[in-house]
């Protein structure tokens, strides 16, 4: 909530006496609508966070307010999701480290010791799964944290006293990861994109690639230049340029904004909701230097994302669990729609396409157990009469319609029609970003499409063949299993190194129909053309080297 237009070196005119007046009038309104409010930064006002007057002519007393309402249920909270990437010994556990559990690094990866889930991840320092970690901030944009010195809070503690919680998805940032990473890029559905640069090391190896993966899934991006304590400024200097030139290029179009002060902070988080803004911090974890930045910048930070909760119900899994006394839990994100715990539904597809109908015994949200789950929210089921080997990354949560009037043959068919329906073959519009050769029919990639992660052969092309920057239509067959897909889901297929993206067109391919019609007449003529030939035999006393 905004009071004056302070950017514009406009504002409504208040003398320090108004401005107290409406000061006292917004607490008085926070109290009966059940919220709190915090000052952001003043001007002409004084205090701890004044930014003074644009000019020396300007004494109207102005500021930024932000005002949240107190959440009466875990459903209330708002819950951001930030994916952190970046290449590999960046700092992205170090400085989730330093930012979730509070605290300086010793500039030897003390803080993101309690980030890594495996023992060898401990032994070399670098991360090889996706971690996940939550950071609270209460109605009054402080950070949940425990009053006792030395003790972590448990994610139900955190959870039940914050008013907005972020939840970062730390990703590997080596190479031989990368299929890692691009799944929980892709499954974990982020509103926001961190991407972590080392001040002495700039946009080098996954970093670009990170980036790129970020810009096609059209995820806002976030930068963090780290170990500035530690990089000689004319090395920094040269980070800064090569970052800033990479955004501006053709293939990102970003407008790079460099945060060095409050002011800048709080009006570029209040205008981020536009996607060509790119914030860049420049912070030390050892230092600490311009760390209150990025958690005054996380705490504005708008919610972003477009969730229909009045849409039929869809979740997608992103990873699976076999938890004693409860069974198997699926874990994922609400695309669509409401459920409620003791809901009918459907999950799959399996080998065969086929659903599997079971029951939400219970769900949690941030380990706390809730009644219900919306769209837009990350959530475990708990599923009854499900083994864990019955269901993977990739398989949705569907709600199962519940047909209780008409015949039985009427709900004979009104449940066959209730049938989710998954495809083997879909065509997508597609960009190739690099291959060093030509791409025909039957090239074969890994594709992810959401937590979906497949081997995928393509079947026909609208051309004779695809290069490196070309755009076309391609008909790709799933070559394991078919899976559920919707119109307009962005795909992204590699060896190893992102090849090309795309966004789904139809669903379904018929043979009867190709994608190209002369080029597919022409091949058809050219094999009973070359079928004709091969039946021919040659003239008694005929060599085959007769002429030469």
């Amino acid at each position: 909530m905004d009071v004056g237009l302070e950017e514009n070196g406009d504002s409504m005119g208040f003398d320090r006496k108004t401005w107290d007046l409406a000061l006292e009038r917004l607490k008085d309104a926070a109290l009966l609508l059940k919220a709190d409010f915090k000052v952001l930064l003043t001007r002409n006002v004084g205090g701890d966070v004044e930014v003074g007057s644009l000019n020396e002519a300007d004494t109207a007393c102005s500021g930024k307010i932000i005002l949240r309402q107190r959440p009466a249920s875990i459903n209330e909270v708002i819950e951001t999701r930030i994916a952190v990437v970046g290449n590999v010994d960046a700092g992205k556990s170090t400085m989730l480290g330093v930012l979730v559990k509070g605290g300086l690094d010793d500039g030897r990866g003390k803080a993101r010791v309690n980030l890594f889930r495996h023992k060898h991840e401990i032994e070399s320092g670098r991360t090889s799964s996706v971690g996940m970690e939550i950071m609270g901030f209460d109605t009054k944009g402080e950070i949940v944290t425990s009053s006792v010195p030395g003790r972590k809070l448990s994610w139900e503690e955190i959870g039940q006293r914050s008013a907005k919680v972020i939840s970062f998805t730390d990703l590997a940032g080596h190479e031989k990861y990368l299929r890692t990473t691009v799944f929980g890029l892709l499954s974990s559905e982020p509103n926001y994109c961190l991407l972590m640069v080392a001040a002495n090391n700039g946009l080098i190896g996954m970093s670009k690639e990170h980036l790129g993966i970020a810009l096609a899934l059209n995820v806002p991006v976030m930068v963090v230049i780290t170990k500035i304590d530690i990089c000689p400024p004319q090395i920094l200097q040269q980070t800064i340029t090569q970052l800033t030139k990479i955004l501006k290029s053709p293939g990102a179009r970003k407008i790079p904004v460099f945060i060095n002060d409050r002011t800048s902070c709080v009006n570029t988080a209040t205008q981020f909701v536009s996607r060509r803004i790119c914030p860049i911090f420049q912070v030390s974890n050892v230092t600490g230097e311009n760390l209150d930045l990025v958690r005054t910048f996380l705490n504005i930070l708008p919610h972003h994302g477009n969730y229909d909760a009045t849409a039929p119900f869809e979740f997608h899994v992103n990873d699976t669990f076999s938890v004693p006394f409860v069974g198997t839990v699926v874990s994922g994100v609400v695309r669509s729609g409401l459920v409620h715990a003791g809901d009918s539904v459907l999950i799959g597809p399996d080998s065969t396409g086929a659903f599997t109908t079971t029951r939400i015994r219970s769900i949690e949200r941030k380990r706390i157990n809730v009644t219900a789950c919306a769209a837009g929210q990350s959530a475990s089921f708990a599923l009854r009469n499900i083994r864990r080997q019955d269901v993977r990354k990739g398989m949705v949560v569907l709600h199962k319609p519940d047909p209780k009037t008409g015949t039985a043959g009427e709900k004979a068919a009104a449940a066959a029609a209730a049938v989710p329906k998954v495809y083997r073959e879909f065509v997508a519009e597609v960009l190739i970003l690099s291959h060093a050769t030509t791409i025909k029919t039957k090239y074969q990639a890994m594709l992810h499409v959401g937590p979906v992660s497949q081997t995928c052969g393509i079947i026909d092309i609208d051309r004779s063949f695809i290069r490196t920057g070309d755009r076309a239509l391609v008909a790709f067959q799933f070559v394991q299993r078919p899976e559920f897909l919707a119109v307009g889901d962005r795909i992204l297929f590699r060896e190893g190194r992102t090849k090309g993206l795309g966004i789904v067109k139809s669903l379904g391919y018929d043979p009867a129909k190709p994608l190209n019609p002369e080029l597919a007449k022409e091949r058809t003529q050219q094999a009973n053309g070359t079928g004709s030939t091969a039946g021919q035999t040659r003239p008694k006393g005929k060599s085959a080297n007769a002429g030469a």
